[in-house]
């Protein structure tokens, strides 16, 4: 029985990534509307899930230097709140304001789960599809980037320990612009 159960809840999981690549998906932003990624189709793209009380929380910072330095050749950050580790604000509204204290410029998205049954299903593509076993795999803190080539494919995948201005974070989205 717990065989069966596991499987199923893998062709559940694998049955809900439907799409071939990231620009394919859409996700509701801090404000509530629907967006659709295909407006950042052919741009380099660093997505990571974030959350406003964590020790990572001042990453916010580099994450939007890295997005004014990137953004003209094209680049994009998006971020994706989660409370998925209890350290998120309790709405949307929150933080959104929370942000405007870093300057963010780069799209936020509602506050959803990037991890377990209910992960929506940007996080659902990332963590499930890429062409290597070692990129998939829950989220398993804040912070964590993916980083997505023109094409909609993850590329590669950090560590919440590692800032987005670490060097080899840079001279990976150098070599895909």
């Amino acid at each position: 029985m717990r065989l069966l159960l596991s499987a199923l809840f893998l062709w559940v999981t694998v049955a809900n990534v439907s799409a071939e690549n990231l620009f394919k998906l859409s996700a509701t932003d801090i404000d509530g509307s629907n967006l659709p990624l295909s407006k950042f189709q052919g741009k380099v793209v660093l997505v990571v899930n974030t959350a406003s009380r964590c020790g990572f929380t001042p990453q916010y910072k580099a994450m939007e230097e890295v997005f004014q330095k990137y953004q003209n050749q094209g680049f994009v950050v998006l971020g994706f709140p989660s409370n998925d580790f209890y350290q998120e604000l309790s709405s949307n509204e929150e933080i959104k304001e929370f942000c405007e204290g870093y300057r963010i410029s780069f799209p936020l998205f509602a506050s959803s789960s990037v991890t377990g049954f209910n992960k929506q299903p940007v996080y659902k593509f990332l963590t499930n599809s890429s062409a290597y076993r070692a990129m998939r795999g829950e989220v398993r803190w804040n912070f964590e980037k993916f980083l997505v080539d023109r094409k909609g494919q993850v590329i590669a995948r950090y560590p919440s320990t590692v800032s987005p201005n670490h060097p080899q974070l840079l001279s990976d989205i150098e070599k895909l612009l």
